[in-house]
């Protein structure tokens, strides 16, 4: 075993793995770490959690008389997120290639049981595990990661051994075949916001992986195609119908159907510039906007952070996307590319959707904003998506 970089990939990330014996010896972890998207994640999420705890402190119906109730918990879904993030580190990301039919089954099981009794409805969306303690497991949070993780194994398998200069025909069917499966079982919850991200990362996916557009263009037809189906078979739910109709005029039923995106809108203006202060804001000690602490924790940095706090959170999640395409520019193997760029699709999209539907120019959904909302669910994946950037970044050679 020699030093530097072979060393490092010897000795934790590679199929030869023997541990954590060079961690933090020179050019590994320590070096090879993409710093910035590992503090503004963290940045993130401690941002959140005072956020949270504003939205939540006064809630006694929601905090069990516990103000801390909600703070505590988002602390120890970031924890847990944390671990996992380093247990991704421990594996790398290409051990887990070899894992992927496996995640695959499982995350697929897991939303099939939905569908069954022990599936349960929170805020109108019948998308959730009810676990022991009472802890809820959302599984399309985790589809999202092997969604991306299954096409990239099957895109980028015969590239990688340069049987061939990018994925043919073939490839791309299987690959959205792979991806068309749990995505038909999330509509039938139905959660169509997941379902929009999916098809947001499943394009991302596709432009990363060499594919002929002309796949980009046929199922973005497609897409239209589905939509319009999905509503004429009238597949959706009342309350999913009424967003979309309160979203194209918002001056439909204020006090209903558009309450959310309104009351969003006012305590975003009021915040102006600086915003009111923290735990300071009028429309969130009130409790005038509805799941302030998950949907529309961005109505709290608006109203008691204003303009500057707003654009703190947006230019954290920039930093993540510009690090994310990076690492997606510079990995060697196109396995690492696609893998990248999904999460890149995924995070710029979900992000968008959020803030987007409290400013109005969005439907509202239920998507969760990353790192920043409550829920432990989302908070696993998106640390879980962290751990596989990093692993790609930890494994390209360090000239790259």
């Amino acid at each position: 075993m020699t030093g530097g970089v072979n060393s490092f990939q010897v000795s934790g990330y590679g199929p030869e793995r023997a541990g954590w014996t060079r961690v933090f010896a020179r050019d590994s972890l320590a070096r090879r770490l993409d710093w910035p998207i590992l503090f503004s994640a963290l940045a993130l999420s401690l941002l959140g959690s005072l956020l949270v705890y504003s939205a939540t402190r006064n809630r006694t119906e929601l905090n069990q008389g516990d103000p801390y109730y909600f703070l505590v918990r988002h602390w120890l879904n970031t924890g847990i997120g944390l671990a996992l993030m380093i247990g991704v580190l421990w594996l790398g990301h290409r051990t887990l290639r070899t894992a992927v039919p496996l995640l695959y089954g499982a995350s697929v099981f897991l939303i099939l049981l939905v569908l069954t009794p022990l599936g349960s409805t929170i805020n109108g969306a019948h998308s959730w595990i009810k676990l022991p303690g009472g802890f809820s497991l959302q599984p399309s949070e985790f589809v999202k990661i092997t969604i991306i993780l299954g096409m990239a194994m099957l895109l980028a398998a015969r590239v990688d051994a340069g049987d061939k200069p990018y994925p043919d025909h073939r490839t791309v069917l299987q690959a959205l075949g792979l991806a068309v499966v749990p995505m038909l079982i999330v509509m039938l919850m139905p959660d169509l916001g997941s379902v929009m991200v999916m098809v947001i990362i499943v394009l991302g996916v596709l432009l990363a992986s060499g594919a002929s557009n002309r796949w980009t263009f046929g199922l973005l037809g497609a897409g239209a195609i589905g939509a319009i189906t999905v509503w004429q078979l009238g597949i959706l739910d009342e309350y999913q119908i009424n967003r979309f109709a309160a979203f194209a005029n918002p001056e439909l039923d204020p006090a209903g159907v558009g309450y959310n995106t309104n009351q969003a809108r006012i305590a975003i203006g009021s915040g102006g510039l600086t915003g009111s202060g923290l735990f300071q804001g009028s429309q969130t000690t009130g409790q005038f906007v509805p799941e302030q602490q998950t949907d529309f924790v961005f109505t709290v940095a608006g109203e008691e952070l204003g303009f500057v706090g707003g654009a703190l959170i947006i230019g954290l999640l920039g930093v993540i996307l510009w690090r994310a395409c990076r690492i997606a520019r510079d990995t060697t193997d196109l396995y690492g590319t696609v893998v990248a760029a999904g999460i890149v699709a995924w995070f710029a999209f979900q992000s968008f959707e959020n803030i987007g539907m409290t400013l109005g120019i969005m439907p509202v959904t239920g998507l969760p904003l990353p790192f920043v909302s409550y829920g432990g669910s989302s908070m696993f994946a998106v640390w879980l998506a962290v751990g596989l950037l990093q692993s790609i970044r930890i494994q390209r050679p360090m000239s790259a």
